[in-house]
């Protein structure tokens, strides 16, 4: 019988219908790699038909997601696939949960107004993609114009070209730099 590692980390990326799928599959595939649990939760028991028209089959649905615990929730941006995620009520209470426990909320191009509207970029600093939070009144938020940016535990990411250098600081936050380099060293990116 194999027995789970105890220092094993879990993250929890929901997928809503017209999400972007580049982010999603990314950040799912770069934290697998480091071998980071990564549970896939769609909103319904449908598949999720991406903003390209990719279908992502979800590992489960949110309902039966949100019963576990997770060290990271990461939401993929997309339009309108934030929208769905900022729309549903469960999201919203599993970032202050999160935010709560001490653990790690994540959010990258449109999918940071989510952590905007759930309260959580309040005196932050934050990015996403171009014009998303600058248009919301959020509590002394300061946008930075950067591909990724940390404040506590709070992760934001620009928009689909960063999304490797935002999945690349996900893993070095959960897992440290040494998996970070040797994820990023079998990408074979250009420098």
């Amino acid at each position: 019988m194999i027995t789970e590692k105890t220092d094993m980390h879990t993250v929890l990326v929901p997928l809503a219908q017209g999400c972007e799928e580049l982010e999603a599959v990314t950040v799912i595939d770069l934290l697998r790699r480091a071998g980071i649990t990564v549970v896939t939760a769609g909103l319904d028991k449908e598949p999720v038909k991406a903003s390209r028209g990719v279908v992502l089959i979800p590992d489960t649905t949110l309902d039966e997601a949100a019963k576990q615990s997770f060290d990271m929730i990461v939401l993929p941006g997309g339009l309108p696939g934030a929208d769905h995620l900022n729309n549903d009520p469960r999201i919203h209470k599993l970032l202050k949960d999160m935010q709560q426990q001490g653990k790690y909320t994540a959010a990258i191009c449109a999918a940071p107004k989510v952590l905007a509207d759930a309260g959580l970029l309040a005196n932050k600093l934050a990015t996403s993609y171009p014009g998303v939070l600058e248009k919301m009144q959020v509590p002394d938020m300061q946008f930075i114009d950067a591909p990724v940016v940390k404040d506590g535990q709070v992760i934001t990411g620009r928009g689909p070209g960063t999304a490797m250098d935002f999945a690349l600081e996900l893993i070095e936050i959960l897992v440290g730099r040494e998996t970070r380099d040797n994820v990023e060293a079998g990408l074979v990116r250009a420098n």
